[in-house]
């Protein structure tokens, strides 16, 4: 299916797979989508639009299994549910920043720089993007009056963070 995500990325010539899934209306998280395309969820990026303020809106691009800091994104928040459609023409679970209404200016949680290869909506639920980091970053600049990494997503909590990469012995004693 031609997307208009993939209508771009064709237009500037950037490589790209179409990976196609199933849709579940009353599941449409990230971390589904990954399990359904066969992605960890920290590559499968979700796109958010945020307001700062009366008619001024953001796309956050976060990790699928991150939570977006709105601190770190100017005291941002999100757009409401009913918002969304109207300013950028696409329905939950199906935003992309390629082809809106209006290119907003978009902020990539950096973490996107660590991986050979990612994910994002086509522009329509049951259709993904997979295509390098850099790639997405090159067309986000081409197709977004500001494109640019920064740290977007809230920190694990030390004691969180620790507990899960704790190993038992066989007494069950964590070392």
């Amino acid at each position: 299916m031609k997307t208009n995500g993939a209508r771009i990325l064709e237009s500037l010539g950037i490589p790209f797979e179409l990976r196609e899934y199933e849709v579940d209306p009353e599941d449409l998280s990230a971390i589904t989508v990954a399990n359904k395309i066969g992605m960890p969820p920290e590559q499968v990026y979700k796109t958010l639009l945020t307001s700062g303020g009366p008619g001024i809106h953001v796309f956050a691009v976060i990790p699928g299994d991150a939570e977006l800091d709105f601190k770190k994104l100017a005291e941002a928040e999100m757009v409401s549910l009913k918002e969304v459609q109207p300013l950028t023409g696409y329905i939950r679970g199906g935003v992309t920043i390629f082809g809106a209404k209006k290119a907003f200016p978009v902020f990539i949680d950096e973490t996107i720089e660590l991986f050979d290869q990612i994910s994002v909506s086509a522009g329509t639920r049951g259709t993904q993007l997979i295509l390098s980091p850099a790639d997405y970053i090159r067309a986000a600049r081409e197709h977004c009056p500001q494109a640019e990494t920064a740290d977007l997503v809230k920190s694990v909590a030390p004691a969180q963070d620790a507990a899960k990469y704790n190993t038992y012995s066989e007494e069950g004693q964590a070392q």
